[in-house]
């Protein structure tokens, strides 16, 4: 092969050899051959093995092709992967390979230090332990590092202490036959016996920048160990996939976070109004949006029903967002009454605070005793009356963005549902993520809502929930869209 040097010479003479050199000088050639085919199969398999991996973008996704890559690797059938990542941030979980949930609540039960993940974990929990690893390495454990450096205390601090060396990392935990080990823990020995496995092999999940991110764990159901091959070949893709965890965890804490802060920035519950019943769905793209909805209680026994959606998306739209509904709030309290006028102030906010954003509103004034609502909306999908004798998109006139105009202004509307009608405000997402042109979308959201049944007309939510999966028969995480989706619905009695 190209680029390898062979150490075999080549024969001096060009003679067919007799039977016997033949064999002595064929057989180191065909050695070296079957070793270089090893070596391509074993790369070839990792190679595979780490792109796809690398396609997984979400955390549990990544977890489960990692056990299953792994346990193809070590020749095993079950194992489990436990998050714990060292700065304490979460997310902690354990994920199975072949075990049920029941399963991983018996393991759980096993004392900490009993299990090799377990110790995989406590002996990566500090780099400055208070007192180092001893010289002799744990029972089944192969650990790196010299037991000289060990031993050898670091230079005394400024104030004249000494600080320990740092902990060899632990390499591998190998467990050929845990029924052939006196100092197996009591415990142990009856979970396993109860889950059916005799052997197990464990791996440290731990990078250099991240520190340590887990632990995972294969096990086996007849006394085994991997092989050296093995041994090598899963080492170097365990090395490859903590780094890929431990991307997915920052991720997964980065969305983590951005969603608490998105549903902290929307109403956490709906008020309670007499004469009308509320339900809100809400859904945010990948990247996460500045789609809205609020409704709050005004002064007179009125509702203030709200829906919107900013320009943008990640942090920055969602920041934008939260300012946008609480002005629209304080607006709504002081001259509610007029739909007209909290959107003219908030236009004159947007464009005097945020000259480079825009974003659609509708704001309904609702007087629920009379059933009558009132209201305006600024470049913003026309809200739906869903009720047994009509269902009909509510006429409103055109207007622009606010942000868009140096001026806006739009007449508002005034509309008397029936007793029973349900008035649902929505958002341009739940049009996008049809994936169809706008004048089809409409009509796909107006065949929903008439083909609500009769047995749910009487339940806000269960409208709701119809028309997203008439219109979205994939589901919100199926559609292929990054656009977000609010959904607001009022029944009135």
């Amino acid at each position: 092969m190209a680029g390898i040097d062979s150490t075999v010479p080549p024969p001096a003479h060009t003679a067919p050899p007799g039977p016997g050199a033949s064999y002595a000088q064929a057989a180191p050639g065909a050695l070296i051959q079957d070793r270089l085919a090893g070596w391509v199969s074993d790369l070839t398999t990792l190679h595979e093995l780490t792109e796809r991996l690398s396609r997984t973008t979400t955390l549990d996704g990544a977890l489960d092709e990692f056990l299953r890559a792994g346990a193809a690797l070590v020749g095993a059938r079950r194992g489990l992967a436990v998050l714990e990542p060292a700065d304490g941030l979460g997310p902690d979980t354990t994920v199975g390979l072949g075990l049920a949930r029941a399963d991983l609540g018996h393991l759980e039960t096993v004392p900490r230090g009993a299990t090799s993940f377990g110790r995989l974990l406590d002996a990566t929990a500090a780099a400055l332990p208070a007192t180092p690893l001893p010289t002799a390495p744990l029972p089944g454990t192969v650990s790196t590092g010299t037991t000289a450096a060990a031993d050898t205390p670091a230079p005394a601090a400024a104030t004249g202490a000494t600080t320990p060396a740092p902990r060899p990392p632990v390499t591998e935990i190998v467990q050929p036959d845990l029924f052939a080990d006196d100092t197996l823990d009591p415990r142990h020995r009856e979970v396993a016996i109860r889950l059916g496995y005799a052997a197990s092999y464990a791996l440290p999940l731990v990078t250099d920048a991240a520190g340590r991110v887990g632990a995972a764990v294969w096990l086996y159901d007849e006394p085994a160990e991997p092989a050296e091959r093995r041994r090598h070949l899963v080492g170097l893709y365990v090395q490859h996939a903590t780094e890929h965890l431990a991307r997915l965890v920052e991720l997964h804490r980065a969305r983590t976070t951005e969603a608490t802060l998105r549903a902290e920035l929307l109403p956490p519950r709906l008020p309670r109004v007499a004469g009308v019943q509320l339900a809100a769905r809400h859904h945010t793209g990948p990247r996460g949006g500045g789609d809205w909805f609020d409704a709050l209680p005004l002064p007179e026994a009125a509702l203030g029903l709200a829906v919107g959606s900013v320009t943008g998306s990640g942090p920055s739209a969602v920041a934008a967002m939260g300012r946008l509904r609480a002005s629209l709030r304080a607006y709504a309290v002081m001259e509610g009454e007029d739909p007209v006028a909290v959107l003219s102030d908030l236009e004159l906010l947007l464009r005097l605070t945020e000259p480079a954003r825009s974003a659609t509103a509708l704001f309904a004034y609702c007087e629920p005793a009379l059933r009558k609502i009132v209201l305006a909306g600024a470049g913003h999908s026309p809200p739906l009356i869903v009720g047994e004798r009509r269902t009909e998109f509510v006429e409103t006139s055109l207007s622009a963005p606010l942000g868009m105009l140096a001026c806006w202004e739009a007449p508002s509307v005034e509309i008397r549902p029936e007793p029973g009608e349900t008035l649902l405000l929505y958002t341009d997402g739940l049009l996008h993520r049809t994936g169809e042109a706008m004048d089809r979308a409409f009509a796909k959201l107006h065949a929903a809502a008439v083909s609500v049944p009769k047995a749910a007309r009487d339940d806000p939510a269960a409208v709701a929930d119809h028309v997203l999966r008439t219109v979205l028969p994939e589901g919100l995480d199926a559609a292929d869209s990054e656009e977000d989706v609010a959904l607001l619905a009022a029944r009135f009695e």
